[in-house]
């Protein structure tokens, strides 16, 4: 691919990931953000990290650089190297669907760690205050890539290769 195709792609990727997130919002811990990061990490491999990171700008270019968007620079790239972990191991499609759940069940716990700075207590709290947020992510997530796991990765495999 050349490199003007490639980096317009990537832009194109980005902007589904951010209009993905700002489009459904409004829905509580309901996201297909986990999903294209998992079918972006299989289908381009390290690709996926510039556009992480142009993902993660946007969000706090819109919504404001604070403590919540410090856990954004590494719970993306966690999730595509779980992925690319997952992948060494010929996972099934859903074995992806797995990974999604367990990170919707733990990104509040991920998300807590910058409020370490605060002390383990501040931590806890936000964590622990969060949980029935985590749940809803995690069974969403999992319905989610149990129904357009395949799909989307098909999808973007024709498209892109």
């Amino acid at each position: 691919m050349k490199e003007s195709r490639r980096l317009a792609v990537d832009g194109l990727l980005t902007a589904l990931l951010f209009v993905s997130q700002v489009a459904i919002g409004y829905l509580p811990n309901i996201e297909l953000v986990s999903l294209f990061v998992i079918t972006y990490t299989l289908v381009l491999g390290k690709r996926v990290i510039p556009i992480l990171t142009a993902f993660t700008l946007l969000e706090g270019i819109l919504y404001g650089f604070g403590i919540w968007w410090v856990s954004y620079l590494y719970l993306w790239p966690v999730l595509a190297g779980l992925t690319w972990v997952l992948r060494k191991f010929h996972a099934p499609d859903w074995g992806y669907a797995f990974l999604s759940c367990g990170f919707g069940l733990g990104f509040g716990l991920l998300c807590s760690i910058p409020y370490l700075a605060g002390g383990f207590s501040a931590a806890f709290v936000y964590w622990t205050n969060g949980l029935s947020f985590d749940l809803i992510h995690g069974a969403s997530n999992l319905v989610i890539a149990l129904f357009l796991f395949r799909p989307v990765r098909q999808v973007l495999h024709y498209c892109l290769l």
